[in-house]
């Protein structure tokens, strides 16, 4: 490499590495929001779509039906009577209804909130719970405290994953907590579908109609996200009823969840193809420029892998786990989120536990 490209490189690999370091700077700096608590107890109805067997399905749904919380209801919605879910249901002790809605390109889930909406109208609240999480007695009061600010459309958290044995669990426990960066600061936050709750007033009339028609309704995070938003009303994200998810998946059944996150993320939110993919990239960059400056220039270049020390940082922070893996993975997950964001970005469907949607973006 020539004197001028080696200096003009040199520059480049700076820039991008105090462009990251800053990133990771203002993190510490959001303030954490002070979330209503006290003695709002709303009557509730939790929604659980169920498809097929989750790990410890019968455990997740007798932890619903013991929540510390005065007036609720569980109800359980599948798609028919022959679901294999339904032996699980049974032995939980939960209600279930077969969803009856027939709305075009809407996903299964959306359906099966819309059929226990329709049906359910005397609640005040509703609580919609993915049937693989796994919550503590608190999570319900937890997640509707916010609600009693009426400023406030939907109150949501954010899953940790729990690997249960293997590398790629671990991976996915990582992939995740991008999640978490977004729901934490305000401007990118989102209701995430496996735990979101919203008050009746929310899904009523013309807002329904969207929810179960619209070109973003094979997903009902970013479905109901965008009738929030369209409303001027706010999202509150609640760690403290953050569920637990176990997950046990090999390298394909990995990637399949991933670029199918990752492609609807695209169909909700274009502009995230073009960000993404410039901050991933701009990692990779930085990754390799100081491997290669540190080694062939000066060991100054060691200060280029400060960012990724505070990703490390950050990951085990999160992680709760000292597991050496962790480490690496860290170091994969840029190459594999700008694999992730090339493959959603050619993708035309998804499928999802058996069922094949078309992506209209």
């Amino acid at each position: 490499m020539s004197g001028l490209l080696l200096e003009l490189f040199e520059v480049l690999a700076a820039l991008a590495a105090i462009m990251l370091i800053s990133i990771d700077a203002a993190r510490p700096f959001r303030k954490r929001e002070e979330l209503l608590k006290g003695n709002y107890h709303p009557k509730t109805l939790v929604i659980v779509p169920c498809k097929g067997m989750d790990i410890s399905l019968r455990q997740n749904l007798i932890a619903l039906k013991r929540q510390k919380y005065k007036s609720y209801r569980v109800i359980a919605v599948v798609d028919s009577e022959e679901d294999q879910a339904l032996s699980e249901i049974r032995k939980a002790g939960i209600n279930h209804m077969v969803s009856d809605v027939s709305s075009g390109r809407a996903s299964g889930k959306v359906k099966a909130i819309a059929a226990a909406l329709q049906r359910f109208r005397d609640y005040d609240v509703y609580v919609i719970a993915d049937s693989d999480i796994s919550v503590h007695n608190a999570w319900l009061s937890s997640i509707i405290a916010p609600l009693a600010d009426k400023r406030i459309g939907i109150s949501t958290t954010y899953p940790r994953f729990h690997p249960m044995g293997g590398f790629w669990p671990k991976v996915k426990m990582v992939w995740n907590f991008v999640g978490e960066n977004l729901l934490e600061n305000k401007k990118s936050r989102f209701a995430w579908g496996g735990t979101m709750a919203f008050r009746k007033s929310l899904l009523q009339g013309k807002s329904m109609s969207y929810f179960k028609t619209s070109r973003y309704s094979i997903s009902d995070d970013i479905t109901l996200t965008k009738i929030c938003k369209g409303k001027g009303l706010g999202i509150a994200y609640v760690k403290e009823a953050q569920p637990i998810v176990k997950t046990k998946d090999d390298l394909s059944q990995f990637m399949e969840w991933a670029n199918r996150q990752t492609a609807l993320t695209l169909l909700g939110y274009r502009e995230n193809f073009r960000r993404g993919l410039f901050f991933y990239c701009s990692e990779i960059f930085v990754l390799i420029s100081a491997i290669y400056l540190s080694v062939s220039v000066s060991p100054l270049f060691l200060l280029m892998f400060a960012h990724l020390v505070l990703s490390w940082k950050r990951a085990y922070a999160r992680s709760r786990s000292p597991d050496p893996a962790i480490a690496i993975i860290v170091i994969l997950i840029p190459f594999i989120y700008a694999y992730n964001l090339m493959s959603a970005r050619m993708m035309k469907s998804i499928t999802w536990r058996g069922s094949t949607y078309a992506l209209y973006k």
